[in-house]
């Protein structure tokens, strides 16, 4: 908690060097590059579960994960009064997995059983508030151990006349290699080998996104979201197990493309001043079979005027991949083949609150400590995986 403390006495003062000191009543946008906002962001993962997919659908899924995320914005107006935004984060998470250590069975621990994650991402944004339009480009990377991934994305928005609707386009490219870790009893010679001696493999990802949002009325807003996803390339996890009815032990098996189509609305309603209804629901279907319904809720109600509770409730459902069975139920026959629990058959329920604190004089009186938020989540899958995270918002403007 000290350190806390003393990361946010550090950001308000920052901000206070980068902000204007005195209120500028001339209408003037500054051209000069300032601080508008800053993210903090800490979270605690934790989960249990009988259906390692490492071990071919049976074994524990323990697995922690502390991740962090760092992201600041900043600002300025060109000479046509156009708003340029610079996003900026990095994120770091560290995880450790027992399913994961059982890469290779005999060791007592691998270095599969912890491994660090680190995505920096950067966005340009740039408004135009008179015309209503808003154009943004970004990239993105993602590394571990076994896992390099580097994204493009670019972005199109147009508001209405009145500005109570908007329509936004937008699509994005991943470009990921894959290190083929394979079971040790899989590789050649019974395990040998190196870090040097794994193979690579590609995988790409391009997804398209488009939206309307509306103001209904003061107190109802609707957005209607359309997805279509294509993933062409290297799609099993190599360290994947998958056991046969004869009882032999093969690495998993999946096609090497994928279809995502994902279906979306949300509608905000207002009831009052002090309590907010946000609803979702979204339908996907995918050409592997799988077919599931997302349905969340979530209720923000203000206790005093400057701190809100926000109890939220999440219900999935799903249908199993058509390449999905149990261990020792696929045969040799099968062209495909997973036991990984993620695409089998489940429902889920996600239920959980956050508390948020926003007094106007700043959190614990430092004047740009805009806002503290804690939430805290508990998730139940019908398939015997459950976990809980923990996660602190801090954000400063």
């Amino acid at each position: 908690m000290k350190r806390l403390f003393l990361t946010a006495f550090g950001i308000a003062a920052l901000l206070k060097g980068y902000s204007q000191q005195t209120p500028d009543t001339t209408g003037f946008q500054s051209r000069k590059l300032k601080i508008e906002e800053i993210n903090l962001v800490s979270s605690y993962y934790g989960q249990n579960g009988d259906h390692a997919a490492v071990t071919g659908g049976i074994g524990t899924q323990k697995l922690t994960d502390i991740a962090n995320v760092f992201d600041i914005k900043l600002a300025r107006y060109d000479k046509k009064l156009r708003k340029h935004t610079f996003d900026f984060e990095v994120g770091i998470d560290h995880y450790t997995s027992a399913s994961s250590d059982k890469v290779d069975l005999k060791a007592n621990s691998s270095a599969s059983y912890a491994d660090t994650r680190i995505y920096p991402s950067l966005t340009w944004t740039v408004e135009n508030e008179k015309k209503g339009t808003t154009f943004s480009l970004g990239a993105s990377s993602s590394t571990e151990f076994d896992y390099q991934s580097f994204g493009l994305n670019a972005g199109f928005s147009k508001k209405t006349k009145d500005r109570n609707g908007e329509f936004t386009a937008r699509i994005q490219g991943y470009f990921d290699q894959v290190k083929l870790v394979t079971p040790t009893e899989l590789r050649p010679g019974g395990g040998g080998g190196g870090e040097d001696s794994y193979g690579t493999d590609n995988r790409t990802t391009i997804a398209g996104s488009l939206s309307w949002s509306q103001v209904i009325n003061k107190n109802l807003q609707v957005m209607v979201l359309a997805d279509l996803v294509h993933q062409q390339g290297f799609l099993s996890l190599p360290f994947y197990r998958v056991y046969f009815n004869d009882g032999s032990v093969h690495q998993e098996k999946l096609p090497d493309s994928r279809l995502k189509v994902p279906l979306g609305f949300r509608a905000n309603y207002f009831l009052g001043d002090r309590v907010i209804i946000r609803s979702y629901y979204r339908f996907y279907k995918d050409d592997w079979g799988i077919t599931s319904h997302t349905l969340n809720l979530e209720v923000p109600v203000k206790i005093t005027p400057f701190v809100s509770i926000s109890p939220f409730y999440r219900f999935y459902n799903q249908s199993a991949a058509k390449y999905f069975a149990p261990y020792q139920q696929h045969t040799a026959a099968n062209t495909y083949y997973t036991s990984n629990y993620d695409l089998s058959k489940f429902n889920s329920n996600f239920v959980g609150t956050g508390i948020r604190l926003a007094p106007p004089k700043g959190v614990f009186n430092i004047a740009h400590f805009n806002s503290l938020e804690l939430r805290y989540g508990h998730y139940m899958r019908n398939n015997d995986l459950n976990s809980n995270i923990v996660s602190l918002h801090l954000k400063f403007k």
